[in-house]
């Protein structure tokens, strides 16, 4: 029987369209999930799915939505629940899905569209309400999935409330997070991370980005080991950002 390790790994991850989910760089997350598994050796095969297609989930490890406006927002809902049935297959059976800002509110059971009630995707116990105002700044989260806090930035007007069943993806430090009250932010639901951190979310959170990697890996090979890399300025940026938020060094606006 051949070495695991010997074994070429190959991760297929699906960008769900990039060309209306695209508003805070989203792009950018790709271009880490890609060279991370690059520099280790693992191939990566990047399909965009665009609008017209229509995405297929069977071959898929991990699927990633970013954030739009609402009407870039509805039109994609409405893409996707007409492939809810395999999408949620895909979630319920371990398959790595990343959603931020817009499509964390995607994953709920509805969101508010101005003064609509929009139903989502229902992947996940939860719903998006409106408040104001807006809450707009940079963000720092302590999340188990990352050894370094998350940072980055956030600019919602949607105040996103768990089911009891879910997991918040962490504590929030700095900032404010799902509802600027409860404290927490995002959500964890078996590999699915939703979060209304940006900027992008991963190239100053390598942590994150070996997450989502670790996590594909162990569901389709049964093994998730990945060879250490160089993170030295990437952890110098992380740090660099949220020593400044602790110490009261950024001024929001």
């Amino acid at each position: 029987m051949a070495d695991v390790a010997s074994v070429p790994r190959v991760l297929r991850v699906a960008h769900l369209y990039p060309e209306l989910l695209n508003l805070y760089g989203d792009s950018g997350n790709i271009l880490v999930l890609r060279s991370r598994m690059a520099w280790r050796g693992i191939g990566c095969e990047v399909r965009e799915v665009h609008v017209g297609e229509r995405p297929s989930f069977s071959d898929v490890d991990i699927a990633f939505i970013g954030g739009g406006s609402d009407r870039e927002e509805r039109i994609v809902c409405d893409k996707l629940l007409a492939e809810r049935a395999e999408l949620c297959s895909f979630v319920e059976d371990g398959g790595v899905l990343a959603a931020v800002c817009g499509g964390y509110q995607l994953l709920g059971d509805s969101y508010l569209m101005g003064d609509e009630r929009v139903g989502g995707l229902g992947l996940v116990d939860l719903y998006t309400d409106r408040g104001t105002p807006r809450l707009i700044g940079n963000i720092a989260v302590e999340s188990r999935i990352s050894p370094q806090p998350i940072v980055g930035y956030e600019n919602h007007g949607g105040r996103t409330h768990l089911g009891p069943g879910v997991e918040p993806l962490g504590r929030v430090l700095y900032g404010h997070g799902n509802d600027g009250q409860t404290g927490w932010e995002g959500c964890l639901y078996k590999n699915v991370m939703g979060t209304y951190v940006h900027g992008p979310l991963l190239p100053k959170n390598p942590g994150v980005a070996d997450h989502l990697i670790r996590r594909a890996l162990e569901r389709k090979y049964g093994a998730s080991e990945l060879d250490p890399l160089d993170d030295e300025e990437e952890l110098a940026a992380n740090k660099v950002m949220f020593d400044r938020l602790m110490a009261g060094e950024v001024k929001e606006r």
